[in-house]
Protein backbone atom coordinates (compact mmCIF):
# COMPACT_ATOMS: atom_id res chain seq x y z
CA UNK A 1 0.00 0.00 0.00
CA UNK A 2 1.43 3.35 -1.15
CA UNK A 3 1.13 5.76 2.08
CA UNK A 4 -0.28 9.22 0.36
CA UNK A 5 1.59 12.22 1.60
CA UNK A 6 2.53 15.85 0.32
CA UNK A 7 5.24 14.55 -1.70
CA UNK A 8 3.38 11.69 -3.50
CA UNK A 9 3.73 11.96 -7.22
CA UNK A 10 0.46 12.46 -8.82
CA UNK A 11 1.78 9.63 -11.36
CA UNK A 12 2.74 7.12 -8.71
CA UNK A 13 -0.61 8.26 -6.77
CA UNK A 14 -2.87 7.20 -10.02
CA UNK A 15 -0.99 4.36 -10.75
CA UNK A 16 -1.82 2.81 -6.59
CA UNK A 17 -4.76 4.33 -6.68
CA UNK A 18 -6.49 4.72 -10.56
CA UNK A 19 -10.25 4.85 -8.74
CA UNK A 20 -8.70 8.48 -7.61
CA UNK A 21 -8.61 9.72 -10.76
CA UNK A 22 -12.24 10.44 -11.13
CA UNK A 23 -12.09 11.21 -7.64
CA UNK A 24 -10.08 14.61 -7.86
CA UNK A 25 -11.97 15.41 -11.30
CA UNK A 26 -15.27 15.68 -9.39
CA UNK A 27 -13.16 17.65 -6.60
CA UNK A 28 -12.55 20.44 -9.16
CA UNK A 29 -12.23 20.73 -12.67
CA UNK A 30 -9.32 21.85 -12.94
CA UNK A 31 -7.73 18.35 -12.50
CA UNK A 32 -9.66 17.47 -16.13
CA UNK A 33 -6.34 18.05 -17.04
CA UNK A 34 -4.92 14.68 -15.62
CA UNK A 35 -6.53 12.98 -18.94
CA UNK A 36 -4.40 14.73 -21.06
CA UNK A 37 -1.97 12.34 -22.63
CA UNK A 38 0.86 15.02 -22.46
CA UNK A 39 0.29 15.74 -19.17
CA UNK A 40 0.13 12.47 -17.87
CA UNK A 41 3.34 11.09 -19.99
CA UNK A 42 5.44 14.59 -18.40
CA UNK A 43 4.20 16.81 -15.67
CA UNK A 44 2.56 13.89 -13.48
CA UNK A 45 5.87 12.28 -13.31
CA UNK A 46 7.16 15.56 -11.27
CA UNK A 47 3.86 16.67 -9.84
CA UNK A 48 3.67 16.42 -6.23
CA UNK A 49 0.54 16.56 -4.17
CA UNK A 50 1.69 20.12 -2.70
CA UNK A 51 1.59 21.23 -6.29
CA UNK A 52 -1.86 19.83 -7.48
CA UNK A 53 -3.13 21.05 -4.65
CA UNK A 54 -1.49 24.69 -5.53
CA UNK A 55 -3.48 24.18 -9.00
CA UNK A 56 -6.60 23.39 -7.33
CA UNK A 57 -6.65 25.84 -5.15
CA UNK A 58 -6.11 23.37 -1.99
CA UNK A 59 -4.56 23.77 1.32
CA UNK A 60 -2.29 20.81 1.04
CA UNK A 61 -3.06 18.83 4.19
CA UNK A 62 -6.72 19.04 3.33
CA UNK A 63 -6.17 17.64 -0.34
CA UNK A 64 -4.41 14.66 1.22
CA UNK A 65 -6.10 14.14 3.77
CA UNK A 66 -9.21 13.84 1.16
CA UNK A 67 -6.79 11.49 -0.97
CA UNK A 68 -6.45 9.60 2.08
CA UNK A 69 -9.83 9.09 3.71
CA UNK A 70 -10.61 8.26 -0.13
CA UNK A 71 -8.97 4.72 0.08
CA UNK A 72 -8.81 4.19 4.25
CA UNK A 73 -5.84 6.08 5.30
CA UNK A 74 -6.12 8.31 8.37
CA UNK A 75 -5.26 11.54 7.67
CA UNK A 76 -2.04 13.24 8.49
CA UNK A 77 -1.32 15.87 11.43
CA UNK A 78 -0.52 19.31 10.55
CA UNK A 79 3.09 19.76 11.17
CA UNK A 80 3.91 22.75 13.65
CA UNK A 81 6.31 23.83 11.74
CA UNK A 82 4.17 24.60 7.96
CA UNK A 83 5.43 27.78 6.27
CA UNK A 84 2.55 29.77 4.97
CA UNK A 85 2.73 30.67 1.17
CA UNK A 86 4.12 34.36 1.70
CA UNK A 87 2.89 37.41 -0.67
CA UNK A 88 5.21 37.52 -3.53
CA UNK A 89 5.71 42.05 -4.39
CA UNK A 90 6.09 41.96 -8.39
CA UNK A 91 9.63 41.98 -8.58
CA UNK A 92 11.07 45.07 -11.11
CA UNK A 93 12.25 42.85 -13.89
CA UNK A 94 8.68 42.36 -14.57
CA UNK A 95 8.36 46.26 -16.40
CA UNK A 96 10.42 44.37 -19.49
CA UNK A 97 8.77 43.22 -21.93
CA UNK A 98 8.13 39.13 -22.51
CA UNK A 99 10.13 38.25 -25.88
CA UNK A 100 8.02 35.41 -26.18
CA UNK A 101 4.38 34.70 -24.54
CA UNK A 102 3.26 30.85 -24.40
CA UNK A 103 -0.15 29.70 -24.33
CA UNK A 104 -0.31 26.56 -22.47
CA UNK A 105 -3.70 25.59 -23.23
CA UNK A 106 -3.56 25.88 -26.44
CA UNK A 107 -0.14 23.78 -26.54
CA UNK A 108 -2.14 20.96 -24.69
CA UNK A 109 -4.82 21.11 -27.38
CA UNK A 110 -1.97 20.93 -30.00
CA UNK A 111 -0.40 17.62 -27.77
CA UNK A 112 2.57 19.38 -26.82
CA UNK A 113 5.03 19.63 -23.61
CA UNK A 114 4.46 22.93 -22.28
CA UNK A 115 7.72 22.75 -20.20
CA UNK A 116 9.35 21.12 -23.01
CA UNK A 117 8.68 24.44 -24.96
CA UNK A 118 9.17 26.70 -22.58
CA UNK A 119 12.62 24.75 -21.58
CA UNK A 120 13.61 25.19 -25.63
CA UNK A 121 12.41 29.29 -25.57
CA UNK A 122 14.46 29.63 -22.70
CA UNK A 123 17.56 28.40 -24.53
CA UNK A 124 17.13 30.68 -27.48
CA UNK A 125 16.98 33.51 -24.97
CA UNK A 126 19.30 35.85 -23.54
CA UNK A 127 20.38 35.99 -20.14
CA UNK A 128 17.73 38.37 -18.60
CA UNK A 129 15.09 38.26 -21.18
CA UNK A 130 11.25 36.97 -20.24
CA UNK A 131 9.27 34.33 -21.52
CA UNK A 132 5.11 34.66 -20.36
CA UNK A 133 3.22 31.78 -20.01
CA UNK A 134 -0.94 32.30 -19.95
CA UNK A 135 -2.76 29.32 -18.28
CA UNK A 136 -6.21 28.61 -16.46
CA UNK A 137 -4.51 27.07 -13.98
CA UNK A 138 -1.45 27.60 -11.61
CA UNK A 139 1.56 25.91 -13.28
CA UNK A 140 3.17 24.49 -10.08
CA UNK A 141 5.20 22.04 -11.29
CA UNK A 142 6.57 24.13 -14.00
CA UNK A 143 6.98 26.96 -11.77
CA UNK A 144 9.51 24.55 -9.22
CA UNK A 145 11.00 23.22 -12.29
CA UNK A 146 12.30 26.29 -13.73
CA UNK A 147 13.53 27.73 -10.29
CA UNK A 148 15.50 24.53 -10.09
CA UNK A 149 17.04 25.15 -12.67
CA UNK A 150 18.08 28.88 -11.42
CA UNK A 151 15.90 31.10 -13.16
CA UNK A 152 13.67 33.69 -11.70
CA UNK A 153 10.04 33.14 -11.53
CA UNK A 154 6.85 35.34 -10.57
CA UNK A 155 3.10 33.96 -11.09
CA UNK A 156 0.12 36.05 -10.65
CA UNK A 157 -3.66 35.63 -11.32
CA UNK A 158 -6.02 37.91 -13.23
CA UNK A 159 -9.47 39.04 -12.44
CA UNK A 160 -10.86 36.50 -14.63
CA UNK A 161 -9.19 33.69 -12.91
CA UNK A 162 -6.18 33.34 -15.71
CA UNK A 163 -2.64 32.62 -14.44
CA UNK A 164 0.05 34.86 -15.99
CA UNK A 165 3.65 32.96 -14.87
CA UNK A 166 7.09 35.43 -15.88
CA UNK A 167 10.03 33.29 -16.18
CA UNK A 168 13.41 35.35 -16.53
CA UNK A 169 16.65 33.62 -17.84
CA UNK A 170 19.24 33.45 -15.67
Amino acid sequence: MTEITPKTKINDLLKAYPELENYLMRLNPKYKKLKNPILRRTVAKIATLTQVAKIGGYDTLELVNLLRKEVGQPPLEAAGGEESEEVQEAPLWLQNEPKEIVDAGKLLEEEKNPLAEVSGILKSLQSGEIVLIKSDFLPSPLIDTFKEQGHEVYAQETENGEFLTYIRKR
